[in-house]
């Protein structure tokens, strides 16, 4: 499937995984050029089995974004259709679906359960994103990461600062350490800390009141008085620091602001923020979703959908973990088999049969949807 997204560069199936899936009987589709932004051109494909056609004709539709408008109008009922689908932020979306009896299922719903990690791909993503991060923060930052013995003097090192310790936070910090950076960290989750200690970064303490720790391995949104003593720590590392990136996030709500505008207009010229959580507004009060902007000689990068940028790996990482949910979904005979006693499955279901049957979803849309 080619994307359609603006700056959409991924594709959800490469070749390898094509070659997999027809290997064992399927029959595989794909849209003229939809690799073609990630470096996997038609040819690679077809050597794969693959045809080159019409694929909203397939019985299973793989995407990366959610569909448009015009590609709804194209997805035939009863149609398996898989992509991120954001569905606790896009009720139109996941009411039409129903209204089409599309079975759809999320990519960023899949249970963060042990049997269910080959299938994260909101971790896959996050690790290229994580690691770009550091990359975009170190190509800005005007001065060295590692520490420096020349004849003109000792450079000391570049102090990176990473909010939340997920995975996108943990692959920022072990890049900034490959890179020869001092590097310290934050998260409202104390069971991380070993987790950052054993990258070779410190981890920053605070006695909250509370932990940040959801279910399911998420964070959670603190209570106003543990996220103002959160916000005062946050300051004074700020404000030491030439990088700061942040990667907070709350599943189905707006990114927390961490980062008040003062705290950005304490830090050194030529400091750099790189805002992971841009998409859903953003850490610092100042991020402009899809844009660089200056502040005060402080640079602060709220670009949009990272894992894009690298789109090979990108790629490759989520079509593994499309063909780790197949292997659910598929029996031997090659058969789509939607085993809803299956937890995994359960969880990444989104709609089927008329209706929305994902709860936390069916909370966020808040009314039935008619079969």
């Amino acid at each position: 499937m080619r994307e359609t997204t603006p700056g959409e560069r991924r594709v959800s199936l490469v070749p390898d995984t094509v070659g997999r899936l027809a290997k064992s009987g399927n029959e595989i589709i794909v849209e003229r050029g939809a690799g073609q932004a990630s470096s996997f051109p038609d040819r690679t494909y077809t050597d794969a089995g693959a045809t080159i056609g019409d694929p909203w004709s397939a019985d299973l539709v793989a995407k990366v974004a959610k569909p448009t408008d015009d590609e709804l109008g194209r997805l035939r009922e009863g149609t398996i259709l898989i992509a991120f689908l954001q569905p606790l932020t896009n009720h139109a979306l996941v009411r039409e679906l129903a209204r089409r009896r599309v079975t759809a299922l999320s990519m960023d719903a899949i249970p963060r359960i042990t049997r269910a990690q080959p299938m994260d791909a909101l971790s896959s993503q996050a690790t290229v994103a994580g690691y770009k991060a550091v990359l975009l923060a170190a190509t800005a930052l005007p001065k060295f990461f590692p520490m420096l013995t020349t004849a003109a003097g000792t450079i000391a090192p570049a102090k990176v600062f990473v909010i939340g310790a997920g995975v996108a936070g943990l692959q920022a910090i072990a890049t900034a350490r490959r890179l020869g950076a001092v590097v310290e960290a934050f998260d409202t989750r104390p069971v991380v800390k070993e987790q950052v200690q054993s990258l070779g970064a410190k981890f920053l303490e605070v006695d909250l009141g509370e932990t940040g720790e959801g279910t399911g391995g998420y964070a959670k949104e603190l209570s106003e008085e543990a996220h103002r003593k959160e916000v005062e720590l946050l300051a004074k590392a700020v404000k030491d620091n030439d990088i700061v990136i942040t990667t907070a996030a709350i599943p189905g709500r707006p990114a927390p602001k961490l980062i008040t505008a003062d705290m950005v207009r304490s830090m050194k010229p030529g400091s750099v923020i790189v805002d992971l959580a841009a998409e859903t507004g953003g850490n610092t009060e100042l991020t402009k979703p899809g844009e660089i902007i200056d502040v005060d000689g402080v640079r602060i990068d709220g670009t949009t959908n990272l894992p894009s940028t690298m789109p090979y790996h990108a790629s490759q990482m989520y079509s593994r973990n499309i063909a780790s949910l197949l292997a659910l979904m598929l029996t031997k005979e090659g058969k789509l088999n939607l085993d809803m006693n299956d937890d995994v499955i359960k969880g990444t279901v989104i709609t089927k049969d008329g209706e929305v049957v994902h709860e936390q979803t069916k909370k966020a849309v808040g009314e039935k949807v008619p079969a």
